[in-house]
């Protein structure tokens, strides 16, 4: 493994959501699911921080508020200008070369992916990283991981409404400029739907949180698949392939 690297985690949430609004304060296991995402994230041995970019609106005052008891510190910028606060979190953190984006409609996330693709990012001197561009993952694991100076160098391009909004999409245009690289999983898991868009979704990761509850810091990839193996009404989408669980056994979590 290469240095340790020190990475600053943003976390994108909004309380007014068109599909299912006030999501990430939405109640699991007696917290609202927003805690639990940062909570895991903070597993993650590389990531020493977590900072929450969320707008200047008034619908997302109370997940401020929220936010301040818990002692997370976030920033509040343009609502439609994502790219914005991302900017202004960096600039306002130089001591930090390394930055991840990460949603707050994904409860599930995984530390221990977090961190493999922390030192395969560092161990291969990548300007961008991510399973998201061609997914293998489950939709609701996706990680981006990206340098300070990749992304101000991005920033000094011309970006259109929906690059503002999808911050790192204008990655995808620039690939030539920098080294990018692709992490996938072993197995296509991309059909499965882990992230919260709706009521079913929602239902789905707090079934996940209620079955590991105690554990809602602890349980991986692998524990999730198991469970959905042995549990196969919990996920109608789970693939053929992993029905059977002898694939599990290298016990692969990233």
């Amino acid at each position: 493994m290469g240095a340790q690297l020190s990475a600053i985690a943003i976390l994108q949430a909004r309380m007014s959501s068109s599909r299912l609004p006030g999501k990430v304060m939405l109640q699991i296991n007696d917290k609202p699911m927003i805690y639990w995402q940062i909570r895991r994230i903070l597993q993650t041995p590389e990531i020493h921080k977590v900072i929450v970019a969320t707008s200047t609106d008034p619908s997302d005052d109370i997940l401020a508020k929220f936010l301040e008891t818990e002692n997370v510190e976030f920033f509040r910028g343009e609502l439609d200008d994502v790219h914005s606060r991302f900017l202004a979190i960096i600039n306002r953190n130089p001591s930090i070369e390394t930055f991840l984006r990460l949603t707050g409609d994904c409860p599930l996330t995984m530390p221990q992916l977090l961190s493999t693709m922390l030192h395969e990012f560092g161990d291969e001197e990548y300007d961008y990283y991510s399973n998201a561009v061609s997914p293998t993952y489950p939709d609701g694991l996706d990680v981006e991981i990206f340098t300070r100076d990749s992304f101000l160098a991005m920033s000094d391009t011309t970006l259109s409404t929906v690059e503002k909004e999808h911050v790192t999409l204008k990655y995808r245009d620039l690939k030539t400029n920098f080294k990018i690289g692709e992490k996938t999983h072993t197995e296509d898991l991309s059909d499965m739907r882990w992230t919260v868009d709706y009521e079913e979704d929602f239902n789905f990761v707090r079934q996940i949180f209620e079955y590991f509850k105690g554990d809602e810091l602890k349980f991986s990839l692998t524990d999730v698949l198991y469970l959905l193996i042995h549990e196969p009404k919990m996920n109608t989408q789970l693939p053929g392939s992993l029905r059977n669980i002898e694939l599990l056994n290298n016990g692969e979590d990233a």
